[in-house]
Order: C-alpha cells, then sequence, then structure tokens
C-alpha cells in the first residue's frame, strides 16, 4: 500500500495485516488493515511506537482498512500512546473514513487518549504544527567494546555543537551505560540518538533484542555493586524502555537539574 506524496518508510505483511509508513505534510502517516486481535496487538501498538520514536513527530494512523473482532483490541493505540507521552511525546492520532468503525472505536474508550478523525485532512489540521525545535542526531556503532567511547565521542560532539557542553557529562554517562548493556546483553548493534528539545536532552539507545531494559541487583553482592540503570536512575528526570517493531529503544531525559 502506498500514499500519494508520502515517502514510503516501513511495509510488513505477517498475520493478515499489513502496515505501511510514510511522512506527508510534516507528519509520520500509517496505514494499517486486516485484522487487529490478540495475534497481532503487539505488531500493531509496536509498530506506531517505532513510528513516534523514528519520525519524532506526529503519528497519524490510517485505521479505516483494520478490523478488531474484540472492541478491546483496540487499545493497543491507548498503550502505544502511553508507551510515548513521555518521550518523544509526540501525539498519536487515528483516522477512520466510516461512522460505523469510529463508533467501535469509540466504544473501546481509546479516544480518551488517542484523538479520533473521519478523514487525514482534518487529522494533520487538529495535530497543528510542534513550535517546540528539536535537534537531533542518530548513529549506528559496532557491537565492539569501542562503540562506549565513540558513543560518548559522538554524544560529547553534538552537545558541544548545539551549545550544550554543561549536559556533556551527564549524557556520557548515560550513554556509556546504555550501550554497556547493549553490548552485554544482546547481539546488537547499539543505535544512538542524541536530541535536545528546549532545556531537555534526550538519550536514546535503541537495539534488535526485544526483551525490556530492567534495573536489577544482586542480592549477593549487596551495596559494594550498583547497576548501570541505577545510575541513570540517580542522574536522570527520567528514563524508559519502549518496545519497537525491531526490538526495543532504552531512553532518559536529562533537564538542568541532573547537570553532574
Amino acid at each position: 500500500m502506498r500514499h500519494a506524496g508520502a515517502e514510503d518508510l516501513q511495509m510488513t505483511d505477517r498475520r493478515q495485516l499489513m502496515i505501511s509508513a510514510g511522512r506527508s505534510s510534516g507528519v509520520t502517516v500509517m496505514a494499517i488493515t486486516g485484522t487487529l486481535d490478540s495475534r497481532t496487538y503487539r505488531q500493531v501498538r509496536d509498530s506506531v511506537i517505532d513510528a513516534a520514536v523514528t519520525g519524532l513527530t506526529t503519528v497519524i494512523v490510517d485505521v479505516s482498512g483494520l478490523e478488531a473482532p474484540a472492541v478491546s483490541a483496540w487499545t493497543a493505540f491507548s498503550s502505544a500512546r502511553w508507551h510515548v507521552l513521555t518521550w518523544p511525546d509526540v501525539p498519536i492520532v487515528l483516522v477512520c473514513d466510516n461512522e460505523v468503525g469510529r463508533a467501535r472505536i469509540r466504544r473501546s474508550g481509546v479516544t480518551r487518549y488517542v484523538p479520533l478523525h473521519g478523514d487525514r485532512v482534518a487529522a494533520v489540521a487538529a495535530a497543528g504544527d510542534d513550535h517546540r525545535r528539536r535537534r537531533r542526531a542518530q548513529t549506528q556503532f559496532d557491537a565492539t567494546p569501542s562503540s562506549m567511547r565513540a558513543a560518548r565521542r559522538f554524544t560529547a560532539d553534538r552537545l558541544t555543537a548545539w551549545a550544550r557542553p554543561d549536559m556533556v557529562l551527564t549524557a556520557s554517562t548515560v550513554v556509556t551505560v546504555f550501550v554497556e548493556n547493549v553490548l552485554n546483553h544482546t547481539l546488537s548493534r547499539p543505535v544512538v540518538l542524541v536530541e535536545t528539545v528546549d532545556d531537555v536532552v534526550t538519550v536514546a539507545v535503541s537495539d534488535s533484542d526485544p526483551r525490556p531494559a530492567v534495573r536489577q541487583e544482586n542480592p549477593r553482592s549487596g551495596a559494594h555493586t550498583v547497576s548501570g540503570l541505577a545510575v541513570v536512575t540517580a542522574v536522570s528526570r527520567a528514563w524508559g524502555c519502549s518496545p519497537t517493531a525491531g526490538g526495543k529503544t532504552v531512553w532518559a531525559l536529562l533537564g538542568p537539574e541532573n547537570r553532574l
């Protein structure tokens, strides 16, 4: 499926489900057709999260061709919105071109969290413009120990170029933990994203392993060993782990109060 004027970003066709995504009018536009049920719930949710994390802009999802035998299945979209609420904090908007479908979506309660419109033009107009200035840079590193140093250098260079040298030490600490976790617990090549919005710096690292990042402590070592994510908790405003279509993204928000 291809939309006129939109640049294709991804297309999948699994379990009677087709998902396409592209850019149009400055937003990400997705179209999902097929069946939304217990088999495809996670695929739909994670694809929407992935579009938000990757595009860092409003995500409009056309579900006119999506059937949900159980009304509760529509909560895949409110769940996706919850996962991106803190970061990247971009709106998710649904489009359904028939009143019967819109009525079913409303009965699910999803529209308390995710707006619903009858066509894409209305959805784009309602989304409006994000006037916050986002600056971001992303690169992928090899699955080798030297990538931790390279990731710190990349992070420092970007923040210095954006006149945020005050956050280099904190951001470098966080990116070291995230990249080290990828190298130690997955077979992935880490993808590092550094972003600034207003006075907040975000450090995010993606990998292809779907297992969520969790803070773990070793009861045998007690206070002698501190987990990397415990360090991230201490030096960040917030951190989280977002499932994506290709794995996961672990992110941390760093405010002025987190300067080291």
